[in-house]
């Protein structure tokens, strides 16, 4: 079972914007940009859920 949560949001300037949320309250990760429709911050959320399952890391020196 997930111990986070994906959260859809307005922000100050009246854009949808995700994160995702532990259960502990940490942001995970966030949009990284506003979107002007719900429906768009929707589909970012399902692109992260769909590219990212079993993504490699890199370290960056």
């Amino acid at each position: 079972m997930s111990k986070a949560t994906f959260e859809l949001y307005r922000d100050q300037a009246d854009e949808w914007r995700w994160r995702l949320v532990h259960d502990n309250g940490n942001v995970i990760a966030d949009s990284g940009e506003g979107y002007d429709r719900k429906a768009g911050a929707r589909k970012g959320i399902e692109s992260v859920k769909k590219n990212a399952p079993d993504a490699t890391v890199e370290t960056q020196e």
